[in-house]
């Protein structure tokens, strides 16, 4: 069993921990107190996790139940990591707790369930708001600063910016974390969810994808291309929209995010009736220039 010492470090919470927890603090042991205080904190930071996984798009060729679990699993890992450091929250909570000392740990808690609304008036809020934002735009530079030299390269012999090819990538992998991969687990380094049609002589990965049919989201089954690294995926991606008359109008509206991603989706590169929008969004609120 989970002590009362030992859930904070857990990767989820879980219902025995809590009952730990309760009968740990019916003496009301500022130890007590404090451990619940993390705990508090730590659900907090998973649903703000939650919430930031739920505003990126859900309808990649890549989003399917194994990948939301692992995600999942990641958000709490991620969450009681941050909690373990503090975020500001627990300390609030702590105070608040403390000034239940005459009644059980367990009936302070509960007073407590409604702590997202009664936080909004604590320091704490401010700085949790703060943090979701510095995770949003550290998870965005991690990713520019990993693909970064191959879009420049990429950039170069498009004439496209950088920064749109960045962020289509963000969009099309969910920012890294949705990549398609081969059927042993390894990633096929396609960031730009490239299909393999009869022309493609490379490798090949089969994975499920969301298709738009009249409006209509299907799923099904399709075969990837497959490369050997990113910089050959955005070398590909290059030479794609350079040899295919199709995207004409995206290479020469690729001054401008909105015209750029509205090419795309005129072309039919997705089949999302929002995939102009989304991409528009990404490079212009996540993507620093």
């Amino acid at each position: 069993m989970i002590s009362s010492t030992d859930i904070t470090s857990s990767l989820a919470v879980d219902t025995q921990g809590l009952a730990e927890l309760r009968r740990s603090a019916k003496d009301n042991s500022p130890e007590a107190i404090k451990t619940v205080a993390k705990q508090f904190e730590a659900v907090f930071m998973n649903m703000m996790l939650k919430s930031m996984r739920e505003a990126t798009s859900q309808d990649g060729m890549f989003d399917n139940e194994q990948s939301r679990l692992y995600t999942s699993m990641l958000d709490q890992q991620l969450s009681q990591s941050m909690a373990s450091r503090g975020i500001g929250l627990a300390d609030v909570l702590t105070r608040q707790l403390s000034a239940f000392a005459g009644a059980p740990l367990a009936a302070a808690a509960s007073a407590k369930a409604g702590i997202d609304n009664h936080a909004a008036a604590q320091s704490g809020a401010s700085d949790s708001a703060a943090q979701s934002g510095h995770l949003q735009s550290a998870l965005a530079r991690s990713f520019q600063n990993k693909l970064r030299t191959h879009a420049e390269e990429a950039s170069r012999t498009t004439g496209i910016p950088a920064k749109f090819m960045l962020g289509q990538a963000a969009l099309e992998s969910g920012w890294g974390r949705k990549e398609i991969l081969t059927a042993d687990g390894s990633t096929s380094h396609n960031l730009f969810g490239i299909k393999a049609g009869s022309s493609w002589n490379g490798k090949t990965v089969d994975a499920v994808t969301t298709e738009y049919v009249n409006g209509v989201a299907h799923r099904r089954v399709e075969k990837f291309r497959a490369y050997d690294s990113y910089a050959d995926s955005f070398r590909d991606y290059a030479h794609l929209l350079r040899s295919n008359p199709r995207y004409q109008n995206v290479i020469a509206n690729a001054h401008d995010v909105a015209g750029f991603a509205q090419g795309l989706q005129q072309a039919g590169y997705a089949t999302d009736p929002h995939y102009a929008d989304k991409l528009t969004k990404i490079i212009n609120q996540s993507l620093s220039a």
